[in-house]
């Protein structure tokens, strides 16, 4: 019977696949005969392109500057929007007609405007990067009434710098800008183009303003280029002009600033208040420095991670008689203390349950903009089928708390240290106490930690110096005891372990980079080998498995280490390609033979191979007797992982992914 039904919707969800196949199918088929609502001398745009013989064209950037492109496409293929405007009736007074049209996408009519547009942007870009003789010929293919256009880029030869020369009438900027070479990074012989005469122009502008040049703007910077030279080169001259405020004012050599005095406001009132230290710490601006934007940014940077303020507002005063900068840092602030209360409802295979969280924040505990975050949960579900065993009830409730500092908390660390580094200190302890009808289980963990990243190089750190979780068993039921526990079987052994008073301790390290979509991230950990090392200078005590104890009770030894690999490619404006990679090692040795249960690989599930439920893939399955309890928990030391996913946006908020995983897990 059980066969039976399970055939029965295996059928049931192959035809609800057919079936909306087939309507996507149909759409298609509409959507490419999308000329119904073409008017007689026009032509549906059914393709857009940019090509070019020349490799150092990049095409991908010069497909931005194409004003018109056709109807989109659902997974880069289907014009299915096309097809739902297509399918709609003329009278518009009916709501099917207009659905169909809300739905869909009215047809593109080929506009010779807007592609003679996009010839001169194509032209232009071209030729600012070097390729001043370039030229765009739009070469138009019309069937019946559909129309492509391809914008064909013919280069021609590059231009050449021939020579290069300076006009700076600023002294003081011209010995500046001499002693950083890479600066100036334009040479005799390289590519002429324009886009770097804009990169340089900005990179100067930003150099000078980083060096007390408060008043200074691009502006001031110009290029006289000379193309009219034999051999297609070029002459360049650069200049930067002196100083005038207005059209009445004479010339002069840009001023140079310096802070004089930097005054915080709003960081000092009957119900907020931000310690002065803090503040200073946080802050690049400081009396007697010369004016720097970039001091200016990483002080906004450092106040946004504050999580007391709310926004700040930095803005500096002129000395009129004088080349002084008085700075203004305003900061408005978050409300100190806010409460959550968060009811949710649960159904597992038709138990019922219930749980609530209450949490408590409060941003500025002790005036430093230290974060506390304290959340206690409870939880009821009620538990049927569950025969030999007294309570029918699952409850839980625990307790949580952290406080994070906005800073790197360690001894002996310089100011400066603090100044450079982004970091933050977090110190948790939580309590889980749970009661099931099997069995009883309490744990505590506390932990200390540091984060810290560095936007330059896009990277970030995280540093666990030490996590301690106590695992404690106090009641088994002894119907789970002979049903799962004592079994010689090493598949039941493992579940038996899991199952055992248990201290973890703890350290470890991790590392991502992300950056123009690709992101790494490395994460290494070992646990127990603090404790092996006191374990005969303390004469620990030993169980009847072996183990050195801790405390009365065993703890575990392991090394653990995941590398975890994704980059995405842009494969047009719609639609993506992401690939992810993983790979996870796990040994246990010394005083532990098996690894914890909460330490071990899992695959299947949302976030891992998505074509098995959640750790429902592996080395074997723990399957109850009697249908009274299913422990599907195939777990692993070794977890390997591909996936690769075509991402494509279809139409309002909805997207659409085809994806392709493979991977499982072994036990070493």
């Amino acid at each position: 019977m059980i066969a039976h039904n399970m055939a029965l919707r295996l059928h049931n969800i192959k035809s609800h696949i057919s079936y909306t196949l087939l309507v996507f199918v149909l759409l298609a088929l509409v959507g490419c005969d999308g000329t119904r609502y073409v008017a007689d001398g026009d032509y549906l745009l059914t393709s857009s392109r940019v090509s070019c013989e020349n490799p150092r064209i990049n095409l991908a950037t010069m497909d931005t500057y194409i004003r018109q492109r056709p109807n989109s496409k659902w997974l880069s293929s289907l014009k299915v929007p096309l097809g739902f405007y297509s399918m709609s009736g003329a009278d518009t007074t009916k709501w099917v007609n207009r659905t169909l049209r809300k739905w869909g996408q009215a047809p593109v009519v080929y506009d010779s405007v807007l592609t003679q547009r996009t010839v001169e942007d194509l032209t232009a870009a071209v030729r600012n990067e070097g390729f001043l003789d370039a030229k765009v010929v739009p070469q138009l293919t019309a069937k019946g009434k559909r129309m492509k256009v391809n914008y064909y880029i013919v280069t021609g030869s590059p231009y050449v710098v021939r020579k290069i020369d300076y006009n700076i009438q600023d002294a003081a900027i011209d010995g500046l800008l001499a002693s950083d070479e890479q600066l100036l990074d334009m040479h005799r012989g390289q590519v002429f183009s324009v886009n770097q005469l804009g990169r340089n122009r900005n990179r100067i502008t930003e150099y000078l303003t980083n060096h007390g040049y408060y008043q200074f703007n691009k502006e001031f910077i110009t290029f006289d280029v000379d193309s009219s030279q034999t051999n297609r080169t070029v002459d360049i001259r650069m200049n930067i002009d002196l100083y005038r405020r207005n059209s009445y004012q004479e010339l002069s050599p840009h001023p140079l600033y310096r802070v004089r005095n930097v005054y915080f406001e709003g960081a000092n009132t009957p119900d907020f208040k931000l310690r002065e230290s803090v503040l200073e710490q946080n802050s690049f601006i400081a009396p007697g420095k010369p004016y720097s934007g970039g001091d200016l940014q990483k002080t906004y940077t450092r106040f946004s991670r504050l999580q007391a303020v709310r926004y700040t507002n930095i803005h500096f005063d002129e000395n009129a008689d004088s080349l002084y900068l008085d700075c203004h840092i305003q900061v408005s602030p978050q409300k100190t203390n806010s409460i959550q209360f968060q009811p949710e409802g649960t159904n597992t295979a038709g138990d019922l349950g219930a749980a609530v969280s209450l949490i408590y924040q409060n941003r500025n505990l002790f005036h430093g903009s230290e974060l506390l975050n304290v959340t206690a949960r409870g939880a009821f579900e009620a538990i049927r089928g569950l025969e030999g065993y007294q309570s029918q009830n699952y409850e839980e409730w625990g307790i949580e708390t952290s406080l994070a500092f906005p800073r790197f908390l360690f001894p002996w660390m310089k100011k400066s240290f603090h100044r450079r580094s982004s970091a933050t200190s977090e110190i948790l302890v939580s309590y889980n106490r749970q009661n099931r009808p099997e069995f009883q289980r309490r744990i505590f963990t506390a932990a200390w930690r540091y984060k810290w990243n560095n936007p330059r190089k896009h990277t970030q750190y995280k540093v666990d110096a030490i996590d301690v979780n106590f695992i404690n068993m106090p009641w088994i039921s002894e119907t789970f005891k002979h049903d799962y526990l004592d079994s010689v079987s090493n598949r039941n052994a493992i579940l038996r372990y899991n199952y055992e008073p248990l201290m973890i301790m703890k350290s470890g390290v991790g590392y991502t980079y992300s950056d123009r979509g690709k992101t790494i991230r490395l994460n290494f950990e070992s646990a127990g080998n603090f404790l092996h090392l006191l374990s005969k200078p303390l004469l620990f005590k030993k169980n009847e498995f072996g183990q050195n104890m801790a405390f009365g009770i065993a703890y575990a030894q392991y090394v653990k280490g995941d590398a975890d690999y994704t980059r995405l490619f842009a494969w047009d404006n719609r639609s993506s390609l992401a690939v992810h990679a993983r790979l996870g090692i796990a040994y246990p040795y010394g005083n532990s033979s098996i690894l914890p249960f909460e330490k071990r690989y899992f695959a299947g599930g949302s976030n891992s191979v998505r074509g098995w439920s959640v750790r429902s893939l592996g080395p074997g399955g723990y399957v109850g007797k009697d249908g009274r309890i299913d422990f599907i928990n195939q777990t692993g030391d070794i977890k390997l992982e591909f996936s690769t996913e075509f991402r494509s946006q279809l139409f309002w908020r909805f997207q659409s992914a085809i994806f392709v995983d493979a991977g499982n897990i072994w036990t070493a």
